[in-house]
């Protein structure tokens, strides 16, 4: 009897293949499913766009020589995918999956002084508004930020600007600043922060919040496509879409 019982789990385990409508479908778990019948490749990762445009110029897998067309898909600032047509499974082969190499920014959350000092020197393309505000935040003296008016935007602070010499300034609100938030051959977007200072048990910290509503990744998606299309005008079977 345990022995017949044994036998029955193990064959509820093994697959069952089923001709339905001359497809071929394939049992698992509790279910029959379409067995795919165009072949499809593992995807190759890249972390730049010029990778991605030397790999369709070198046509290296014949891919403007196959049926159909490809598409380079825009899916955002940090992310592009080269896709295929719909196939036979009405399902599209990913060819190249690029991800943008970005270092990790801390934005929307206060930071100590010297980090974020460190931060807008290596993670911000040099401006005016990156000066002004590397200027305030190195210089600012603990526990004289105060609230200048009480609208929860205005900030004053006392900065050093010499040897012994002291003054109050108002922190700059809003300061347009271009983080490394794309990939590198596209002109970084500028972007509208709202820069708060507080002071805390261990000194001054330092804020950037985002205040453009995330405007700037739609036009940084446009910037990619034309970017794309640029550099593949010569390719006829490359569409780019964002």
């Amino acid at each position: 009897m345990i022995k017949e019982a044994l036998q029955y789990v193990i064959g509820l385990k093994q697959p069952r293949i089923e001709i339905i409508n001359e497809e071929v479908y394939c049992s698992k778990n509790d279910g029959l499913y379409r067995v795919d019948t165009d072949l499809r490749a593992e995807s190759i990762e890249m972390s730049t766009l010029t990778s991605l445009v030397d790999y369709i110029k070198s046509n290296i897998d014949n891919s403007e020589g196959r049926q159909g067309r490809l598409i380079v898909h825009v899916v955002s600032p940090t992310k592009v995918s080269l896709l295929s047509e719909l196939d036979g499974d009405r399902k599209r082969e990913m060819l190249i999956d690029v991800s943008a190499n970005l270092p990790k920014i801390r934005l929307n959350e206060f930071v100590d002084q010297e980090s974020f000092i460190i931060m807008m020197q290596s993670m911000f393309v040099k401006n005016e508004d990156r000066a002004i505000v590397l200027q305030v935040a190195g210089n600012v003296e603990d526990g004289t930020v105060a609230t200048y008016k009480d609208d929860g935007v205005t900030q004053k602070a006392t900065i050093k600007t010499g040897l012994v010499s002291k003054e109050d300034i108002v922190v700059p609100n809003p300061v347009n600043l271009m983080p490394y938030r794309t990939f590198h051959e596209i002109e970084q977007p500028e972007g509208s922060f709202v820069f708060r200072m507080t002071n805390g048990n261990r000194g001054v910290s330092c804020a950037l919040y985002e205040a453009d509503g995330g405007a700037w990744k739609n036009e940084t998606m446009e910037q990619i496509a034309g970017y794309l299309k640029d550099q593949l005008n010569d390719s006829q079977q490359i569409i780019v879409i964002s």
